[in-house]
């Protein structure tokens, strides 16, 4: 089965800390091969585990949590789109942080939704998202 969505780091994160029920009853009820994850995600996932070097649920979380996951990795087609995204971003006036710009480059170039809580991802032009913590 072909991905579908890409979730963002927020989204992973309510995963890991037990927050918005909504999001993980959601995350249930999909199919398991239609959501990956973007390396950038996981790395960003596992600076937030190094800033807390006591935090050991944490981490095993994150952990058991990415050793089963599908995850992209970051390739030439999206730093392409990156290289172009960015550039749009800035000229609207409209940047977003640059793990964020990388995450939206990625699932463009994979043709993906974004899942996510971050409404600064409505400014991407045809970047699809969708908000799990209002389902």
């Amino acid at each position: 089965m072909e991905a579908r969505y890409l979730l963002d780091t927020n989204i992973v994160s309510y995963l890991l800390n037990g927050q918005m029920p909504a999001v993980h009853r959601r995350y249930r009820q999909t199919e398991e091969g239609l959501i990956a994850f973007s390396a950038i995600t996981e790395a960003e996932i596992f600076y937030g585990v190094a800033k807390r070097p006591g935090a050991t649920r944490l981490r095993l979380a994150a952990e058991s949590f990415f050793a089963t996951a599908s995850i992209f990795n970051w390739d030439s087609n999206a730093a392409r789109t990156y290289g172009q995204l960015r550039a749009e971003q800035q000229r609207k006036g409209l940047p977003l942080s640059i793990e964020d710009l990388m995450i939206a480059a990625h699932a463009l170039s994979l043709g993906l939704t974004l899942v996510t809580h971050d409404q600064a991802f409505g400014f991407v032009d045809g970047l699809k998202t969708e908000d799990w913590t209002a389902a």
